[in-house]
C-alpha cells in the first residue's frame, strides 16, 4: 500500500477511537457534572476543563511534534488520555466533582495532540491527495459516532451505585487501542534544515486574509457546535426525554459531523473551498431554526444533524485553507495557533453553555449563535470576492 494511504487508514482508525472517547464524554460528562456539582450552574465545568486542557497544550504539543515527530507526540498524548480516564473514573466512584474536573483537564491533553491527526495525514500526502487525506482521516469519526454513545449506554451503570464510572474506564481502553495503531504510522519528520529554519514570524502569517478566514471558519464552526451540543443533553433532560434519547441524538450528531467527510474533499475540489464553507454556515443556521421550532426529540435530532454537517464543511474547509498559509518549517506554529484559537473558543462556549442554559434557557442560546455565523459567512464572501477580483486583474 502507498505510504500516504497507509498513514491515512491508520490515522482514520485513531480518529475513530478519539471520537469514540469524545462522544462518550459528550453524552456523560455534562450529566455526571450535573449529578456531582453542588451548584448546578457549574454542571458543564468538567466539559470546559476538558477543552481547557486541550487549549493549554495544543501549541506545546505542536512544537513538541516538530522536534520529536508526529508518532511520539501522538503516543504521549494517548498516555495522558489513559491517566485522565482513570482519574475521572475514580471521581465518579468517589462522588468528587472537582476530581472529575481534574481528570477531564488531563484528558484534554490527549484531545489536543490527537487534533493533529488531520494535519499529519496532509504531511505525507501529495498536493492532489491532501484535501481527501484530511477528509478521510476525519471520516473515521463516524465509527466513534456509533460506538461512543452505545458504549456510554452499556457502561453508564456498569458499576453499581457509581454511575458513569464504567463509562470513564472505557475511555482508557480506547486510548490503549490508539497507541497500538500509532505504533504503525510512518510520517517523515522535518529535515534538519527545515527544523533549523524558523520561517516567517507568526504575526506575519496571521495577517494573511486566507489565514484569518480559515481560522474564523474553524473557530465559529466549532464554537457554535460546542455551545449547542454541550447543552443538548441538559435541554433534553429538562424536556423530560430519557438518557437513551439524548444518547441517540448525540450519536447521530457525531455521525453527521464525520460521515460527510467521505465526500467533502471531492466537493471542495469540484465547487471550491469557500463555497463548501458557505454551505456549512447555511446548514448551521438551519440548526438554529429547528432548535427554535420545538422541544420534541425530532427537533433536537434535526438541529444536531444540521450543525454536525455544517461543522464538517466549515472545519474541513478551514483546515484545507490553512494549508495554503504556511511552508513546512512554519506549520507547527501555524497549526498550533489555529487549534489554540479553536480550543479557547470551545472552552468559552462549553463553560457558558451550562450557565446560559441554566440562566436564560435553550432558545436564547440558539439565537446568540446567529451573529457569529453571519460574521463567518461575510468573511468567506469577502475573501471569495477578493480572489475573483485578483483573477480578473491577472
Amino acid at each position: 500500500m502507498d505510504k500516504a494511504k497507509k498513514n491515512v487508514a491508520l490515522l482514520s482508525g485513531c480518529q475513530a477511537l478519539l471520537l469514540t472517547n469524545n462522544s462518550i464524554l459528550i453524552a456523560t460528562n455534562g450529566l455526571a457534572g450535573y449529578a456531582l456539582a453542588a451548584d448546578k450552574a457549574l454542571a458543564t465545568l468538567p466539559v470546559t476543563a476538558y477543552v481547557v486542557g486541550a487549549a493549554l497544550t495544543t501549541m506545546p504539543a505542536s512544537l513538541l511534534m516538530r522536534r520529536l515527530g508526529r508518532r511520539a507526540g501522538f503516543t504521549l498524548g494517548a498516555v495522558f488520555g489513559i491517566v485522565g480516564a482513570l482519574i475521572c473514573a475514580y471521581a465518579a466512584f468517589a462522588y468528587s466533582f472537582w476530581m472529575l474536573c481534574a481528570g477531564s483537564l488531563v484528558l484534554g491533553i490527549y484531545n489536543a495532540t490527537a487534533q493533529y491527526y488531520r494535519f499529519a495525514a496532509a504531511d505525507s500526502a501529495s498536493a492532489d491527495f491532501k484535501t481527501r487525506a484530511i477528509s478521510l482521516v476525519l471520516a473515521g469519526g463516524i465509527i466513534g459516532g456509533i460506538l461512543g454513545p452505545e458504549t456510554s449506554k452499556v457502561t453508564k451503570d456498569l458499576i453499581a451505585q457509581a454511575a458513569f464510572t464504567g463509562s470513564f474506564l472505557s475511555l482508557g481502553v480506547f486510548c490503549v487501542l490508539a497507541i497500538g495503531l500509532l505504533s504503525l504510522i510512518d510520517i517523515p519528520p522535518l529535515t534538519a534544515a527545515e527544523q533549523k529554519e524558523a520561517g516567517r514570524p507568526l504575526a506575519v502569517i496571521a495577517h494573511q486574509p486566507v489565514f484569518l478566514v480559515a481560522v474564523l471558519s474553524a473557530v465559529v464552526g466549532y464554537g457554535v457546535m460546542s455551545l449547542l451540543m454541550t447543552a443538548t443533553p441538559l435541554a433534553m433532560s429538562a424536556s423530560q426525554h430519557p438518557f437513551s434519547d439524548a444518547a441517540f441524538v448525540i450519536q447521530w450528531h457525531v455521525i453527521a459531523m464525520f460521515a460527510p467527510s467521505f465526500f467533502t474533499g471531492t466537493l471542495i475540489k469540484r465547487f471550491g473551498v469557500l463555497n463548501v464553507m458557505l454551505v456549512g454556515v447555511v446548514l448551521s443556521l438551519g440548526c438554529v431554526g429547528f432548535a427554535l421550532a420545538g422541544l420534541e426529540v425530532m427537533h433536537f435530532w434535526l438541529a444536531m444533524v444540521l450543525v454536525g454537517v455544517g461543522w464538517n464543511f466549515m472545519f474541513i474547509g478551514g483546515t484545507t485553507l490553512l494549508t495554503e498559509c504556511h511552508t513546512p518549517p512554519e506549520r507547527a506554529k501555524t497549526q498550533g495557533a489555529n487549534d489554540m484559537a479553536i480550543f479557547i473558543t470551545m472552552a468559552a462556549t462549553s463553560l457558558s453553555s451550562g450557565l446560559l442554559f441554566t440562566l436564560q434557557g435553550w432558545e436564547l442560546m440558539n439565537v446568540l449563535a446567529v451573529p457569529f455565523l453571519l460574521l463567518a459567512g461575510s468573511a468567506m464572501l469577502w475573501l471569495a470576492g477578493t480572489r475573483r477580483r485578483a483573477q480578473i486583474k491577472a
